[in-house]
């Protein structure tokens, strides 16, 4: 079972970016998460989210469904 938190490293691996600005990433994601009413943790993002906001997955997914 994957986890449902991406971390920093991931981040950092995935994005091929610098540590800090990883860190950065995940607060703004978190942000936007607190802003829908969201309980976020700090340093770790909803894995789901991030590959939504970086990758367009919910996208993806609504065109394989037609």
């Amino acid at each position: 079972m994957d986890n449902k938190f991406i971390r920093v490293d991931e981040v950092v691996q995935e994005l091929s970016v610098s540590k800090p600005y990883a860190y950065k990433l995940i607060k703004k994601l978190n942000d936007e998460l607190k802003e829908q009413g969201f309980i976020t943790i700090a340093g770790r993002v909803n894995r789901q989210y991030f590959q939504e906001r970086f990758y367009g997955a919910e996208e993806k997914q609504g065109k394989e469904m037609e």
